[in-house]
């Protein structure tokens, strides 16, 4: 019986070289099937350059993320205001203000403000031909206010020059005032889907997870650039953009993640070392020494004297109520001398307490005075009476409605 025994090993031999021919085909026709990842570095190479080649992902890991990532998105992608929903296109206008409304800024924060910027100025014809003035009340309470009068200029520039239309192209929105590299690349590839990958701190954080970059920031970000590229769907690059902001926002949080949750956990290098909150790697932040100063709130009845902060430096042309310089180790007596010189004025009062604002570069102080001056009194050159009541109109950035409201015995500063 043995040729029995023998036509019998010849067919499951067949079967098995039959089965592995259909793998190698499917191997071949799918390149996200897994394959046996090959060296990409040696110990000739530097140790920047190993680095790099370690964190570079495969040809399968490639092709594979991307898909999976816009997967995930198209079930998980969030509901924004400025963001257009599924099957339509993006208004460059619209991506534009939400862009540089979000430098440094919270989604949380910044929705109300865009409601009502795109409520007044729906187009950024309209916003181009609105006043500095108006659209730095219309920002006050959002900070970093050099951000407002880049955005007008911005405005401006594209309805005068660009006759209301957003270049689409990465090098013609770098030539638009305050739009930087990513901005710029944000812009291009979310309203004008071209294939470039910007990279903001959700993505940062996201990207140096999953390679496991090492390199501590922000010498790292070109290397972390190159990484979030790879994460670019050959289509969709606004998608592939947004879905990675998203997946920072909701899965890869700086605190907790929830890697259970993610389309890309498998291939996460920090996930299983199990150092993931680790990243991204960051040099220690030299914080700035506390700057302190006198704040001057004077009132004439129902009016408040303020003035224009300079239209460069740190809240260029926002309104405020007269200070002195704010220094390091300045003493109260000097910064009381620089109080603000009217005639019939009452005697100055400290308000008890101080008042504290944190800054990007450094913490700041301020004691406040009070005094009242006589019904007609003039405002001194530069300054100007305003009435309490339409406070919420001005610009006052958020350390001024602190300082006014400690001042007044308000118990919360004006709103915007």
């Amino acid at each position: 019986m043995w040729p029995w025994g023998l036509i019998a090993f010849r067919r499951v031999g067949h079967r098995l070289l039959a089965a592995k021919k259909d793998v190698d085909a499917r191997d071949g026709r799918a390149p996200d099937v897994e394959r046996p990842a090959r060296c990409r570095y040696s110990k000739s190479m530097s140790p920047k350059s190993a680095l790099k080649a370690k964190s570079e992902p495969g040809q399968s890991e490639t092709v594979s993320r991307p898909i999976a990532l816009l997967a995930w998105y198209d079930r998980h992608r969030r509901r924004l205001p400025w963001r257009a929903a599924p099957g339509e296109t993006s208004d460059p206008y619209r991506v534009w203000l939400s862009e540089i409304m979000l430098q440094q800024t919270t989604v949380k924060a910044v929705g109300p403000y865009f409601e009502k910027f795109v409520a007044r100025w729906p187009e950024v014809t309209a916003l181009g031909n609105a006043s500095q003035d108006d659209v730095l009340r219309m920002w006050a309470g959002l900070g970093y206010y050099s951000r407002a009068r880049n955005l007008h200029a911005c405005a401006v520039a594209v309805t005068r020059q660009h006759g209301g239309v957003f270049p689409d192209t990465e090098e013609g929105l770098r030539a638009l005032p305050g739009i930087g590299p990513y901005t710029a690349a944000a812009i291009a590839a979310i309203a004008f889907d071209r294939h470039t990958m910007p990279v903001d701190g959700n993505i940062e954080r996201v990207v140096s997870r999953l390679f496991a970059v090492e390199e501590e920031l922000p010498q790292a970000k070109p290397l972390i650039q190159q990484l979030a590229a790879t994460l670019l769907a050959n289509s969709r690059a606004g998608d592939s953009a947004q879905a990675l902001m998203d997946l920072g926002a909701s899965i890869c949080t700086p605190k907790k993640p929830a890697c259970s949750l993610c389309p890309l956990n498998e291939d996460c290098k920090a996930r299983t070392l199990g150092t993931q909150e680790t990243f991204p790697r960051k040099a220690p932040k030299k914080g700035g020494a506390l700057r302190r100063g006198a704040a001057f709130v004077v009132t004439r009845g129902d009016e408040l004297l303020v003035r224009s902060r300079p239209e460069k430096g740190l809240l260029g042309g926002m309104t405020e109520v007269p200070g002195s310089n704010w220094l390091a180790g300045q003493e109260d007596a000097t910064a009381r001398q620089q109080a603000p010189d009217l005639k019939g004025l009452s005697r100055w009062q400290r308000k008890v307490g101080v008042v504290n604002h944190v800054f990007t570069h450094f913490p700041l102080e301020l004691v406040v005075y009070t005094a009242k001056a006589q019904p007609r009194t003039r405002a001194p050159a530069g300054m100007r009476w305003v009435p309490i009541a339409t406070l919420a109109d001005e610009a006052l950035p958020n350390v001024m409605r602190k300082v006014i409201a400690h001042a007044l015995n308000l118990p919360s500063g004006p709103s915007s």
